[in-house]
């Protein structure tokens, strides 16, 4: 039996993995429905590995490479890459885009009035990640919430976790050296009279936001990381900020309203990247930071790897799902 404290993305992804090289599994989470207590809720749900090259070390590609493929078999992703545009005074921050990123073609208006019609009278340029993708947070930890249950792990929610577990994934509670929380927030829009079908990543010298498709008019606006441990809901300069980009990439977001408004406190180490780590006879995978979605199957899988070696695979039928 392998014990699991948090049943956020990270449990999750990790108990999904354990489960299916045949380990047993028990899960505990102080919220009281899958997703209700992880920061994963207010995530965008980017699969975009390329696009976050630009910020992030090289590991974040390697690690982040199989992710659509792997969330495919829980819940819905789609598939439609990410545009990536500027406005006219900000066309510099195209090109510095460009220079740190790749798998990416270069388009002009014509070519994102194809992709987005809605667009292409409001810019002139763009790049084009056509092989990224993105799903939805909530839905997708409920998915995953359902597969582990599917695949006869036992979720206790509401529940402390014991004094001692196996595998620790509570994320900024941790007791951790070095983990520091990094402030996310965000809001969601309804606003059927715009229709945008992909991510869209809006670049600004000082914050580049991104605009999420949530389907039926729903969309997503997130994109700001502050260094802060504060749970508050959104300052009025940040909400200013998204919600002028939401505008600024099309004028029908003035008439949006505003539905949700969320502050989450996102785990990251001094680089940025998550780590599997050993203290005091628990493992802790920590440190999913603003990439929790694309990077959690693979750091679910090098859990997997320490908790069963081949040799214990041998004694364990992979499972499936139905």
């Amino acid at each position: 039996m392998i014990t699991i404290a948090g049943a956020g993305l990270a449990g999750l992804a990790s108990a999904y993995e354990l489960l299916m090289r045949g380990a047993d599994v028990t899960l505990y989470d102080l919220g009281h429905a899958p997703g209700s207590n992880s920061v994963a809720r207010f995530a965008g749900g980017m699969l975009a590995p390329w696009c976050e090259r630009e910020s992030a070390e090289e590991q974040v590609i390697t690690l982040g490479a199989q992710a659509l493929d792997w969330w495919d078999q829980i819940t819905p992703v789609t598939r439609r890459g990410t545009l990536v545009v500027a406005p006219t005074r900000d066309r510099a921050e195209l090109t510095r885009f460009s220079r740190r990123t790749n798998k990416y073609r270069q388009v002009a208006q014509a070519d994102i009035a194809e992709l987005e019609p809605e667009l292409g009278d409001r810019f002139s340029q763009g790049l084009f990640f056509e092989r990224e993708g993105h799903l939805d947070p909530r839905q997708a930890l409920a998915d995953l919430t359902g597969k582990v249950q599917t695949l006869g792990g036992t979720i206790h929610f509401g529940t402390p976790a014991p004094a001692q577990v196996d595998l620790d994934c509570t994320g900024s509670a941790a007791p951790l050296p070095g983990l520091r929380p990094v402030r996310g927030e965000m809001a969601i829009l309804d606003c059927p009279e715009v229709a945008i079908s992909r991510t869209i990543r809006l670049l600004h010298p000082r914050m580049p936001l991104y605009l999420v498709p949530r389907g039926n008019g729903i969309y997503m606006i997130g994109g700001t990381m502050i260094e802060s441990s504060s749970t508050r809901a959104p300052s009025v300069r940040s909400l200013s900020e998204m919600l002028s980009a939401a505008f600024t990439i099309h004028p029908g977001f003035a008439e949006a309203s505003v539905i949700e408004t969320g502050a989450g406190l996102r785990p990251a180490f001094a680089d940025n990247l998550p780590r599997v780590t050993h203290q005091n006879g628990t493992t802790y995978l920590n440190g999913l930071y603003r990439h929790g979605f694309l990077l959690a199957p693979a750091m679910a899988q090098q859990v997997a790897d320490h908790f069963l070696s081949e040799t214990s695979h041998e004694d364990h039928r992979e499972r499936t799902i139905a």
